[in-house]
């Protein structure tokens, strides 16, 4: 017997209503991230903001001249002041999203990236971001990467 045509439309809607729900934690993730880099792309420091925890922490794994692995903190302040000071469309960051896992209000997302300045290619490394949602909203609590110009698909 054929189902009612009310029937059919409940059920098809419930259906992508749980996949959206399902959806949604991963892409608003995502989508704090992509917004990111399109500032960025933008050199929009406002944008930009937007996407950062009021404490949030940004550091970079690096070698010293003599070969040793440190890391660096950056201050957000002067992370804004470098994006705002390049041109539009000079700083082009190029992720893929290789993992992302949630669980309540804590976030983790792993993203291999490839890095453009003016069209050329710089360096490439993988980004780490860890997020908190805040108020229903995601944003980047701590920021590390790595950054290397050997071993990289794009250079």
């Amino acid at each position: 017997m054929p189902l009612p045509k009310y029937t059919l439309l409940i059920l098809t809607l419930t259906v992508f209503s749980f996949t959206a729900q399902a959806q949604t934690a991963e892409d608003s993730v995502k989508a704090v991230i992509n917004e990111l880099f399109m500032s960025m792309k933008e050199s929009d420091s406002g944008r930009l903001s937007t996407c950062f925890a009021d404490s949030a922490i940004l550091q970079t794994i690096s070698r010293n001249k003599q070969g040793a692995t440190m890391v660096r903190t950056d201050a957000i302040g002067g992370f804004k002041s470098s994006i705002t000071a390049a041109p539009k469309g000079a700083l082009d960051e190029r992720i893929s999203f290789e993992s992302i896992r949630i669980d309540g209000p804590l976030a983790m997302a792993w993203t291999p990236y490839s890095f453009y300045y003016n069209g050329k290619f710089s360096h490439c490394g993988v980004n780490s971001f860890q997020l908190v949602r805040f108020n229903g909203v995601w944003k980047i609590q701590y920021l590390i990467d790595t950054r290397r110009r050997n071993g990289c698909e794009g250079g």
